[in-house]
């Protein structure tokens, strides 16, 4: 995966004096920056200035989405800045239209492999994906980025005031090697780390066959350290009870001993 690194001679901190010596916070909903740090608060102002004179489409996004970015990069306010332009550079590029649409992804869509119903505790929204009913197809990588994207702006779009991160739950039950498609999951990653920050709040993978633990150890490396610690894989026999931990039972998919239905992620 490409990484981007600031250009030389261009740090937020030293580019402009006086943002540093007189920072204007940039605040665009009060309520939902509450939980905002002081130095969280000092940065978002300074990362927006910094990015706003590399790219004008940056005044459209919120102090929240500044804020993820930031977060994703330890408050490191050039890390974070080359970060988002990479971002705004790729959005333009792969959704021009600024949406991914169903016919853009229809192969994707009629494997009916992912989906999203309820809230958990903290009022993120579940998804549920099933690996198996993923097939690699290598002469349509960039449609199943498509199909990420989609699902990811669905997640996002049912996110309550003041939620930011979604809960996912990855089944691997009858999981095979025509579902192995390491560049699809590669991909996928790529899309979420670098361009989604801050948006996952938990990963459970569940009933992971032994076959799977191979091509895990594969992608592994790529995952950054604030996504590892997200992750759990759940013990067969105590799947109900680990997911109880984040989400009520009456949230719970009925295929995991809960009380509802999925629902594909295209009609969320």
């Amino acid at each position: 995966m490409e990484t981007i690194t600031p250009e030389p001679g261009n740090s937020a901190l030293d580019s402009n004096h006086d943002l540093v010596t007189k920072p204007q916070v940039v605040v665009q909903d009060d309520a939902a920056l509450k939980d905002s740090t002081e130095a969280e608060l000092t940065k978002i102002s300074l990362m927006r200035a910094l990015v706003e004179s590399r790219d004008p489409s940056s005044k459209e996004v919120d102090d929240l989405m500044i804020r993820r970015f930031l977060r994703a990069r330890d408050l490191d306010v050039d890390k974070a800045s080359a970060m988002f332009l990479k971002y705004l550079k790729w959005k333009h590029s792969f959704v021009p239209n600024g949406s991914v649409s169903l016919s853009e992804i229809p192969d994707d869509i009629a494997q009916e492999k992912m989906y999203v119903q309820g809230v958990d505790k903290k009022g993120r929204p579940i998804t549920v994906a099933f690996a198996a009913k993923h097939f690699q197809n290598k002469t349509a990588v960039d449609a199943f980025k498509r199909y990420v994207v989609f699902a990811l702006d669905k997640l996002c779009s049912r996110m309550p005031p003041g939620e930011e991160k979604f809960l996912a739950i990855a089944d691997i039950k009858g999981w095979g090697y025509a579902n192995s498609d390491l560049r699809g999951y590669l991909s996928a990653l790529t899309i979420l780390q670098d361009y989604y920050p801050e948006r996952l709040g938990k990963l459970f993978i569940v009933h992971a066959p032994y076959m799977f633990m191979k091509v895990w150890k594969i992608v592994y490396p790529f995952i950054d350290d604030n996504t590892k610690r997200k992750i759990v894989f759940v013990d067969n026999k105590k799947l109900k009870s680990t997911l109880l931990e984040e989400i009520d039972e009456s949230q719970i998919p009925e295929i995991y001993g809960g009380q509802l239905q999925l629902v594909p992620v295209q009609n969320s």
